[in-house]
């Protein structure tokens, strides 16, 4: 079967060391021209450049090593991009990061990290690449945003309530960029299997998945981009994560709390 076709050609990738965003880069290197790769790691990302490189002759990829979490680090890259001659007409804002476990028993500088990527470093990036974007007649914004935006989980609240804003951000900047011919869709996915529950889980605890309702890497990128592509608002990849945001926002409040005191939990309750 022959790779899906996208109508960008100058894609930028957060986190795009592993995971999705290593899955991104792999769907869009077919079509694109240049391609720029971020995330804290130059190694990962110089092995996945030169992996992009052989497979597809003449592709650029541009590695941008950067701490996201860092303001002065990330606002220094749209010009690290200008320098390169690279203006990117799509922007992935893929990096994130999870905190499995009691709020009681957080660490702050972990929770102060995952604020500053899932929220500051997305929203700071959407403005500092917004006038790069307009130099298009057409771009897109894809935000990674969850399933998890869709409700308050206890044991995941601070996580659950970054991709809540995501997801809304998302909303209203859809509407706020349409006069400048960029698209903005918010990708929502359930359970994938990725680093990323092990990077959020805390020591001696699991954080629980639904395995039935697992979807690949693949798969999850796949929608995303399709949704972007045709001028969608949201992914919600697989019938079953779909369903379950449909419900979930049609549960009253008193009803979905009730629910969600009484799933399952690994971590460990508030002692009385």
């Amino acid at each position: 079967m022959p790779a899906p076709s996208y109508p960008w050609s100058f894609p930028i990738i957060t986190g795009a060391s592993s995971g999705f965003g290593a899955e991104f880069a792999r769907h869009l290197a077919p079509s694109a021209k240049a391609i720029a790769l971020t995330a804290r790691r130059a190694d990962a990302l110089e092995t996945l450049a030169t992996s992009l490189r052989s497979a597809h002759p003449g592709l650029i990829v541009h590695c941008l090593p950067c701490d996201l979490a860092d303001e002065g680090a990330r606002a220094r890259l749209p010009e690290r991009c200008q320098t390169l001659g690279f203006t990117p007409d799509l922007l992935i804002n893929n990096a994130g990061l999870g905190d499995y476990g009691t709020f009681h028993e957080a660490a702050w500088s972990k929770l102060a990290q995952l604020l500053a990527v899932n929220i500051t470093a997305l929203t700071h990036l959407t403005s500092l690449f917004l006038p790069l974007l307009r130099q298009h007649a057409s771009s897109g914004i894809l935000n990674v945003s969850s399933l998890a935006g869709e409700m308050p989980i206890p044991d995941f609240a601070v996580y659950a309530a970054s991709k809540a804003y995501v997801t809304r951000l998302t909303e209203a900047l859809r509407i706020e960029f349409r006069p400048f011919g960029i698209q903005v869709t918010a990708l929502c996915p359930g359970p994938s299997p990725t680093s990323f529950g092990q990077t959020a889980q805390r020591r001696g605890e699991r954080l629980p998945t639904a395995e039935f309702a697992r979807k690949s890497p693949a798969e999850v990128v796949r929608a995303g981009l399709k949704a972007l592509a045709a001028g969608r608002p949201d992914a919600f990849p697989g019938a079953i994560v779909w369903l379950t945001s449909r419900l979930l926002r049609l549960l009253p409040a008193p009803v979905l709390r009730l629910i969600l005191s009484r799933r399952p939990r690994q971590a460990r309750p508030l002692p009385l």
